[in-house]
């Protein structure tokens, strides 16, 4: 099966910061301090939001540039809620300065429900865990 992505992450000695490693990018995470965090670093779901605005973004950039249409600055504004019954709603939002037609909007908004983060989010994917041998890898 071939690698897709792969990332690390390393906790500190400060309550829930701790040091993700995503390829060869370094990122923090940690929770807002109303949760006991410093928020030293975008929690948790605001990386769930940040990759799918990035998958956004990315597709819709390479979708319009195939077809020779100008976005303009594209801005993805994404919104993560929970319902009354605990179940999980994104909205987003999207705006380009380019000129673009109702027709192409329609079009985007079509591509845009099938990029490679949103069916990973939508069908789910699959997750296992297992026990490592405790040494910390450099």
């Amino acid at each position: 099966m071939p690698k897709v992505s792969i990332a690390t992450i390393v906790s500190t000695d400060a309550n829930y910061l701790h040091h993700i490693r995503a390829g060869h990018f370094a990122l923090d995470t940690d929770e807002p301090a109303a949760l006991g965090g410093q928020g030293a670093g975008p929690a948790p779901f605001d990386y769930y939001l940040a990759a799918l605005s990035a998958c956004t973004a990315i597709t819709l950039r390479m979708y319009a540039q195939r077809k020779g249409w100008d976005l303009g600055e594209f801005r993805a504004e994404l919104r993560l809620d929970r319902d009354d019954d605990g179940q999980l709603h994104v909205q987003r939002t999207l705006h380009a300065t380019g000129p673009l037609t109702d027709d192409q909007w329609d079009r985007l908004l079509e591509i845009v429900a099938n990029t490679p983060v949103t069916k990973a989010m939508r069908e789910g994917v699959e997750i296992t865990s297992r026990r490592g041998d405790g040494a910390s890898a450099a």
